[in-house]
């Protein structure tokens, strides 16, 4: 049943509802869980490796890396409809050779009809009418990751991160040709590579993309980057910059954060999910001014991976699976027997800047996505004990693994 707990918050202390004490939630109030979507392969014990979803039209699009496929659910009967995996050199690596960095698909962009995703040395693009993969982008040829992009409509320019090259770098990709026009290179003011690239977002109203940097000399637990879609484009087509060379580039300070997620808000806010890595430091998420680097709300509500921002409900929803029960980060920010987690979707008002309710999420459950149609929270999760780390996820009815459905309203 539920029970209620005190948050502390940096600017506010507020009382969250905390759902599923002993089970999925069915209030029929508010937020609230809806049921679950089996994927093919994942059952009881099998550790799920999957990433970033997104929500086209009215399907559901996620990446799965333990059947090397960009799944597809649909929406309307809220059923498993089919793993897009490719053949030959269209074919997703899958878990790879090891670590996430070897591993894909990893990031999934809506781009019209089709969908971006991210894969090791490249980005593989899927016609989302046909089910296919259709055509391959090449970004690299080290073996790592292209991980998570973000869309320039407006100019027909994608941006994907490779966060665990030797140097950093975004790759920027023309969407009509479907070729690299652009390259940002991300060594530091003092000469160092950056610790790595997570989310990013554009915003068409500033004409500007934004990106999370892991670390950087000024700024080692995270900084929020500003990058010009002017100085983007004037980048002479196929060649590379860097970034702290770019016209009217600007980095804010996170502070203790070790940034994932990335939302843009109401006006001009942007949120920013962060997944500290200090051992019992406050998991935050933080709404800055995207104008200017302001600092306009630090919430106890982080430990994500993707987040969101649903207009229709004026709300942000974040894929807290390193949540705990003190709120501050387990031992190193990981989950683990020792140090356990306890996953949440955390709900915060964009419009109040406060935290609404968090409902009880499955196993590493670190991806969401809203479809602002009917309102429906699609958040995948591993099984109740693969990885290691959530002892509460079996009891609260997270067991097999798939992909659970939830209500925003």
């Amino acid at each position: 049943m539920p029970k209620y707990i005190r948050t502390n918050a940096l600017v506010a202390s507020v009382i969250v509802l905390v759902a599923g004490c002993g089970g999925h939630d069915n209030d029929d109030n508010g937020p609230r869980y809806v049921s679950d979507i089996a994927v093919p392969n994942i059952k009881a014990g099998v550790n799920f490796s999957f990433d970033i979803g997104i929500v086209s039209g009215s399907q559901y699009f996620f990446t799965d890396r333990n059947n090397a496929s960009l799944d597809q659910i649909d929406i309307p009967s809220k059923s498993f409809a089919k793993a897009i995996q490719g053949s030959g050199n269209l074919a997703f690596t899958g878990l790879g050779p090891g670590p996430n960095s070897k591993a894909g698909p990893d990031g999934a962009t809506a781009v019209g009809n089709f969908i971006y995703v991210g894969d090791v040395n490249s980005v593989k693009i899927v016609d989302s009418t046909a089910g296919a993969v259709v055509s391959k982008i090449t970004v690299s040829t080290t073996g790592v990751r292209a991980d998570e992009g973000c869309l320039d409509a407006t100019h027909g320019t994608f941006m994907i991160s490779s966060p665990e090259e030797p140097v950093p770098f975004a790759t920027f990709i023309n969407t009509a040709t479907q070729t690299v026009v652009a390259k940002v290179t991300f060594t530091d003011s003092e000469g160092k590579p950056t610790a790595g690239l997570e989310a990013c977002r554009y915003d068409p109203n500033s004409d500007n993309f934004y990106v999370n940097v892991d670390g950087s000399t000024a700024n080692p637990h995270g900084e929020l980057v500003k990058l010009p879609g002017a100085a983007i484009r004037a980048i002479p087509n196929g060649g590379s910059q860097n970034y702290t060379t770019l016209a009217g580039v600007a980095m804010y300070g996170e502070g203790n954060c070790d940034p994932t997620g990335l939302a843009l808000g109401p006006g001009n806010d942007i949120a920013v999910g962060c997944r500290e890595g200090t051992t019992n430091a406050p998991l935050l998420m933080q709404i800055f001014d995207r104008s200017n680097g302001a600092l306009l709300a630090s919430l106890n509500a982080g430990g994500g991976d993707q987040l969101e921002y649903d207009p229709s409900t004026n709300r942000y929803y974040n894929a807290a699976s390193r949540w705990t029960a003190s709120g501050n980060a387990s031992t190193d920010g990981a989950c683990s027997n020792a140090s356990p987690c306890t996953p949440v979707l955390t709900i915060v008002d964009a419009g109040t800047r406060t935290i609404v309710t968090r409902l009880n999420t499955g196993n590493n459950a670190h991806s969401v996505a809203v479809d602002p149609a009917t309102g429906l929270i699609f958040v995948p999760y591993s099984s109740a004990t693969s990885p290691a780390g959530c002892p509460g996820c079996a009891a609260n009815g997270f067991v097999n693994g798939g992909v659970s459905v939830f209500a925003a309203k």
